[in-house]
């Protein structure tokens, strides 16, 4: 069964990516109102079951297109998005609606302003159709654990859609977007690219900003596309990046246009390829091992010359991850007890401060982020900070080294799969934490190492009598999202 983007609303021929639909309403071809309307049509139909997208603002939706049409109306050119349907997770602030980040202990929060990225992606004529589902706090593979309830896979519903930006990957696999915004703090834009059969990319740590994400690990997370094609992901990253004086992590860099020589293949293109399966205990599928195989190919007959690279500490970049990662996180999340910012408790009488902290956080929080925020804590406390987050923190170090000694061998970009395997089965693994973590064995090393990280899809993989999506990822160098996107277009071309 498919829900693309062809199986509902108007019976004409409409533009299905991103960069055919601006092209379609700056010509004046197509008009934003269109567009919004067939959009809101598909959540309308399809997103009680899928759940992908937890608010909706059809009014303002349908604001903004009438606004982009006006401008078009008048000569003026409305951007390089113009009209295109947008979705962003909901860990991204936005000065409409809530940004609940999944949890009760949001669930009715309104922030005061708008994140730097969707106000790039905005301003570049998106027009925003809601906010999509995602793991609590992010903290997640699967998008199972939200206040809002799971979300669906879009090809089988029995199963996951990937996480943590689970719903914005099903919102535009459905059509519901033409694109959306996830965040990437351990995998959680590129597993469910991988899962949904999309093109995700993980920027380089700083090539976007920051602000208006809500952190789960600060050193780790970056805000990314989802995207139906490479040239798509590569027009929202021209939009969304760049310095941003309100993100001290941000690099001070202009912006690029990252699709303008998409289709011109790098020259003497090396490409190492890392099979790290055999060290991570996460293995590949036989569907992912024929992806593999299929894109080494491909580059090729491409001109590529494809090489094996070693990467021998990747079977630390789990532990490595899950030390940091939930180190930090139980730094961020500090603020939201009840007091500062959060759902606040009811005392009983007689009861104090110290009960209005630990109801509201026991209330407030979900039991996967009660226990990262516990895991964090024991890390970093006395007498153990040494032995598990310092030893985290040298591998980490290792690991980049490990990528940067294959980029120095000439490497443009190492390819490597993006998950084990296919999408699994909604509920197979919330009960083995060791087996959920597993899923992200391919991508967690990425963000330790501030790398950016394309996955484009690589084949379909038989299971239960549904064919289903597996992607293949590209890692490349800090700051090679450029070189990145050709070689991703390179394995897109047919």
């Amino acid at each position: 069964m498919s829900y693309g983007p062809g199986h509902h609303g108007d019976a004409r021929q409409m533009p299905e990516t991103a960069a055919e639909i601006a092209r379609a309403v700056r010509s004046g071809r197509l008009r934003a109102a269109e567009l919004v309307e067939r959009s809101l049509a598909r959540i309308e139909a399809l997103n009680p079951a899928i759940n992908a997208l937890v608010q909706v603002d059809a009014p303002r939706a349908r604001r903004r297109a009438a606004e982009i049409d006006a401008t078009i109306a008048r000569g003026g050119d409305p951007g390089p998005l113009a009209g295109v349907p947008a979705a962003v997770k909901d860990n991204l602030c936005t000065d409409w609606g809530c940004t609940t980040c999944g949890s009760e202990m949001l669930r009715s929060y309104r922030s005061p302003f708008t994140a730097t990225a969707v106000e790039r992606l905005e301003a570049a004529g998106a027009v925003i159709v809601g906010k999509a589902n995602l793991d609590e706090f992010g903290m997640g593979s699967s998008t199972e654990r939200s206040c809002f309830g799971p979300t669906r896979h879009p090809l089988d519903p029995t199963r996951v859609p990937g996480g943590s930006s689970g719903g914005s990957a099903a919102a535009v696999a459905c059509g519901m977007a033409a694109v959306a915004l996830g965040s990437d703090t351990g995998g959680s834009i590129r597993q469910p690219a991988s899962f949904c059969g999309l093109v995700g990319l993980k920027p380089t740590y700083g090539r976007v900003s920051r602000w208006g994400l809500v952190a789960y690990a600060s050193s780790l997370d970056q805000v990314g596309p989802l995207a139906r094609t490479v040239e798509d992901a590569a027009l929202v990253l021209s939009v969304i990046a760049g310095a941003d004086e309100r993100d001290g992590t941000c690099a001070n860099l202009p912006a690029e246009d990252f699709a303008g020589d998409l289709h011109r293949a790098p020259a003497d293109l090396v490409v190492g390829v890392a099979r790290p399966g055999r060290g991570t205990g996460a293995g590949e599928s036989p569907g992912m091992a024929l992806a593999m195989e299929r894109a080494a190919q491909r580059l090729r007959e491409r001109g590529a010359k494809i090489v094996d690279v070693d990467l021998p500490h990747a079977g630390a970049a789990i532990a490595a991850y899950y030390i940091i990662a939930t180190a930090e996180a139980s730094s961020n999340l500090a603020r939201f007890d009840g007091v500062r910012y959060g759902r606040r408790a009811e005392l009983a009488p007689g009861q104090g401060l110290a009960d209005l902290y630990e109801r509201s956080r026991s209330e407030g929080f979900g039991p996967e982020v009660r226990t990262r925020i516990m895991l964090g804590t024991h890390v970093l406390s006395s007498g153990y900070y040494d032995a598990y987050y310092l030893t985290a923190q040298r591998a980490r170090r290792r690991i980049k080294q490990d990528y940067d000694a294959a980029f120095a061998r000439g490497c443009a970009c190492v390819l490597m799969p993006a998950t084990p395997g296919p999408a699994f089965r909604a509920g197979e693994k919330t009960a083995d934490p060791i087996a959920m973590y597993l899923e992200d064995a391919y991508t967690v090393g990425v963000n330790l190492a501030g790398l950016p990280g394309l996955v484009v899809p690589g084949g379909t993989e038989e299971a239960g009598g549904v064919e289903l999506p597996v992607g293949v990822q590209l890692i490349g160098p800090a700051l090679g999202e450029r070189t990145l996107l050709r070689v991703g277009a390179m394995l897109e071309a047919r």
